[in-house]
């Protein structure tokens, strides 16, 4: 392929008249690449970067067919380039539309699933109807409708509702569309709707829509390409697996054109960032869905002077008094009643009376506010499924004189209700308390505390990952749990293996656990340190599971340079502990044995064990890490589809490191310190090392260090340490925080999105936070910033959080 591409695109540029440096201004693609894959130096080629050049080179139909014909030869590449106007790529063969159909199928169980949960059909869906968009915030019809120069564009039907917006999407030739909206106009319904809908339809030639919260995407830092990689990665672990290529299979299909970007929350991103971002979308042709509120992308589209090229657009429309008057009545049941009787419904009469009459500007401005989804819903959960409270009190004008006061009132209440109304049906029914029966005081100042915690990052984002809550302490506080937690592990192994195995007195045995530990833990809390201060951020998932060794396949990545990478940070790790380890024993021996530690024998001696210590620690570490990748391989493909199932598969595997680490380490530790004392005993002198010292020795070190690595420095240790034990100890988090997030799911608060959950909605985020806030006695918004971050970083992240209310409220 490589060498047939090459020429074809050299040809095609001659034949243009471009130079490699013209062709680059005209497509957006760098020199580099143009100049590499001319060479055939490029291995790697994506469709979008060849689409890009064909339409920059303006290429006919037979070209680009005989384009399709070289890059179809290869198995990681569709079979086919689409020209202007076509639907999709053609239908691909092989493992990559296997991985292909199974993401659809895995995004299809998963949208069900949150459909289902967020009560989207009960009783029926609020319909989401929309408008074309403003011309100004769209392509011309022509571009959309990718037409050679001098083709008139036909009109394209853009109408629809929540039912159609798959059909409408197909009509458009280009595959961009922007949907725009206020904030909770059913954006993110609208795009599961459409996911849904989409997958029921697909075809082998269909890519698979998949929904990407964007708010989390720094365009200056990261590429479009590696963000969705990286997303997908995140949420399908399964696709870590390798191609023939070495690319993982996520960007096999990303490359391959079969993935779909809906790209949720435009509005989300850093608003410094988003002119970067629409420009860095308009530098690909992949197609994709985008929504955003109408200020923001409107903003952006001002600032880069263009809106998103070949996109039609569509905003969303507000919902009317019909529409509430056949959606309310139907979710009040005569059970959630007053008084207990009465038609369906009659709990909602009056005040749709009310809001028809108009009258009253609080009628007008309660008409104003159910405009929405989002605060229709809100507005049900209230007082459609409470049994004590009355609508009629949305119509006080006194106590809720403006349309804030009453988003506010909404916002304010839906998180006590939909804990008092789960701890009164569990009363109601004699079941005891439990997960299911908080307080909702409780309840809401620890949602309050993550909502913070996520304006507290490096800027103000909606995804809560389990793996990410210990961010929320400062980087000296987790460095110190670290100390703690590794020093109390290390101390613990040593007693118990002194006691059990040795005829130590109680008291030495007691001394040498006291001195070990602490030094040990002080050798793993500066890595973690120097980790932190290097810009490190929290510890992902692992993304693999551990499994007997067999032979590789093509599938495989070499191991050789996965036991190099290993085996160095195992080195270097090992050998901290190991110096740690050395300058303890000397204290213990100055402390038991009356020995001077400025006596030139004792710091000479000291000095070997520290150099002994290093290399014996260093090199079994680093060995057996090494090893230890030999025995990883992907997670199965539903084994991390939620964020509790990515801890639970995270919990296994750190259980099986540390099944496998410990034992290798004790072994490791014996045998290699016999070996190395046996070779600088001929340079340093007399050294004593037998085995069996040595395997009581191996044994603390393997214990004490396994289970120190696996609490330091893997996502489920430190979820651990941090977001179960000392979280908790500080009030910030309730003892089990895993219970405790699902739960929330499970009400409605929280919803899941990949492997991570999200507030319901960001106005509900906000408000949370911004409750939170006010409820600090020594809150200033300083300390919004990252302690690892710059002052500059530091200084916008507070400004942004001190804002962040505001502008929700705004919106």
């Amino acid at each position: 392929m490589t060498d047939e591409l090459g020429p074809l695109l050299r040809r095609l540029r001659t034949q243009a008249g471009l130079t490699q440096e013209l062709l680059a201004e005209r497509s957006g693609v760098s020199v580099r690449t143009i100049r590499r894959l001319e060479t055939g130096k490029a291995t790697d080629h994506r469709l979008g970067t060849v689409n890009l050049l064909a339409d920059a080179l303006e290429v006919g139909p037979g070209d680009r067919r005989l384009l399709a014909a070289t890059l179809g030869r290869a198995e990681s590449a569709p079979a086919a380039l689409p020209a202007p106007g076509s639907p999709g790529p053609s239908p691909v063969r092989g493992a990559l539309a296997d991985a292909a159909d199974e993401l659809a199928r895995e995004v299809r169980r998963r949208w069900r699933r949150e459909e289902e949960q967020r009560r989207v059909h009960d009783p029926f869906p609020l319909p989401v109807r929309w408008r074309e968009a403003p011309p100004d915030l769209t392509d011309h019809s022509e571009n959309v409708q990718r037409l050679e120069p001098g083709a008139t564009a036909d009109r394209m039907d853009l109408s629809g509702d929540l039912r159609s917006a798959a059909e409408v999407y197909r009509r458009i030739s280009s595959g961009r569309l922007v949907v725009l909206g206020r904030a909770g106009s059913g954006k993110s319904i609208l795009t599961i709707r459409f996911a849904l809908d989409f997958l029921e339809t697909r075809t082998g030639a269909d890519r698979v829509p998949v929904i990407f919260s964007l708010g989390s995407w720094d365009p200056t830092t990261t590429v479009l390409r590696d963000w969705l990689i990286g997303r997908l990665l995140r949420d399908h672990p399964h696709l870590a697996r390798r191609v023939p290529s070495g690319a993982t299979l996520a960007a096999a299909l990303v490359d391959a054109d079969l993935v779909l970007p809906v790209l949720d929350g435009f509005d989300e991103i850093a608003e410094g960032l988003r002119c970067e971002a629409l420009e860095a979308l308009n530098s690909t042709s992949l197609p994709l869905v985008l929504t955003s509120r109408r200020g923001e992308f409107a903003e952006a589209v001002r600032a880069a002077g263009t809106p998103l090229v070949w996109a039609a657009g569509i905003e969303l429309a507000d919902l009317t008094l019909d529409d509430l008057a056949d959606y309310l009545p139907r979710t009040a049941r005569p059970a959630a009643q007053a008084d207990g009787g009465g038609p369906a419904g009659a709990v909602w009469e009056d005040v749709l009376a009310e809001l028809r009459a108009g009258e009253s500007p609080a009628s007008r401005h309660l008409a104003e506010v159910l405009s929405t989804p989002l605060m229709v819903i809100l507005a049900r959960t209230m007082y459609s499924d409470a049994r004590d409270r009355s609508p009629a009190e949305l119509l006080d004008g006194a106590r809720f004189p403006t349309a804030h006061s009453l988003e506010d009132h909404l916002l304010a209440g839906f998180v006590p209700t939909v804990y008092r109304r789960r701890a009164a049906e569990q009363s109601a029914d004699g079941r005891p308390g439990g997960p299911q029966n908080r307080d909702p005081d409780s309840a809401r100042r620890w949602l309050g505390f993550l909502a913070h915690h996520l304006v507290r990052l490096d800027r103000d984002q909606q995804d809560l990952a389990w793996w990410q809550i210990s961010a929320a302490l400062r980087r000296p506080t987790r460095t110190a749990a670290v100390v703690l937690a590794t020093a109390l592990c290390v101390a613990g192994a040593d007693w118990a293996v002194t006691l059990l195995i040795t005829p130590t007195g109680l008291g030495e045995a007691l001394l040498q656990g006291a001195l070990m530990g602490p030094a040990a833990g002080l050798a793993f809390g500066s890595v973690y340190a120097v980790l932190a201060a290097s810009g490190g951020r929290p510890f992902e998932p692992a993304r693999f599971r551990l499994r007997l060794p067999r032979a590789r396949n093509s599938m495989g990545r070499g191991p050789v340079r996965t036991f190099v990478g290993r085996f160095g940070s195992g080195m270097l790790g090992g050998s901290v502990m190991g110096i740690g380890c050395a300058c303890a024993l000397t204290l213990e021996r100055a402390v038991y044995m009356g020995l001077p530690l400025t006596n030139v024998y004792v710091l000479q001696g000291t000095l070997i064990n520290m150099l002994a210590f290093g290399l014996i620690f260093g090199s079994a570490a680093g060995l057996v890490f090494g090893l230890v990748a030999v025995l990883e391989a992907p997670l199965d493909v539903a084994s991390a589809a939620t964020p509790t199932g990515l801890l639970s598969s995270n919990r296994a595997t750190a259980a099986r490191q540390l099944a496998v680490l410990a034992p290798l380490l004790v072994v490791t530790i014996a045998l290699g310190g016999y070996l190395i004392v046996g070779l600088l005993r001929g340079f340093l002198g007399p050294m004593s090392w037998g085995l069996t010292d040595g395997l009581l020795i191996g044994a603390v070190g393997g214990i004490g260090g396994a289970l120190s690595y696996v609490l330091s420095f893997t996502a489920w240790g430190q979820w651990v340490v941090l977001s179960r034990v000392w979280l908790p100890l500080t009030g910030k988090l309730p003892w089990d925080t895993a219970a405790f997030l699902d739960d929330a799911y499970r009400r409605g608060v929280l919803r899941q999105t990949g492997a991570v959950y999200q507030f319901r909605h960001v106005r509900l985020q906000h408000h949370l936070a911004h409750s939170y806030r006010q409820q600090q006695a020594k809150y200033a918004p300083a300390r919004f910033a990252d302690p690892g971050a710059g002052p500059a970083n530091r200084a916008e992240s507070a400004n942004r959080g001190g804002a962040t209310e505001d502008r929700a409220d705004r919106s």
